[in-house]
């Protein structure tokens, strides 16, 4: 028997948050956030943490591209396509659960 996942769609109500087995995490050591997930560890850059870290399930998609928008004094228009991106992406790759 075969089983497919389907694909979640990310849309701008949407909470996106961390899966149960994976967890953001900063490394002393290099001086350096971690996402880890079992067998895969990630090194997320600056504007990628800034996303994962408003992934609480609190803040919806539209929230969390005010937010940044706010932070990086961008225009929401400019940044909103990037944002949508990376979380359907990660979303695609089962470390996002939108």
């Amino acid at each position: 028997m075969e089983v497919r996942r389907q694909r979640a769609i990310l849309s701008e109500q949407s909470r996106p948050h961390l899966k149960r087995h994976v967890r953001l995490q900063y490394d002393p050591v290099r001086s350096a956030w971690t996402l880890l997930s079992p067998e895969r560890v990630f090194w997320p850059d600056e504007v990628s943490l800034d996303i994962l870290k408003l992934c609480d399930g609190q803040h919806t998609v539209l929230q969390i591209v005010d937010e940044l928008a706010g932070q990086y004094d961008a225009a929401r228009e400019d940044i909103a396509p990037d944002v949508e991106q990376f979380l359907q992406e990660w979303s695609d790759r089962f470390l996002v659960t939108l």
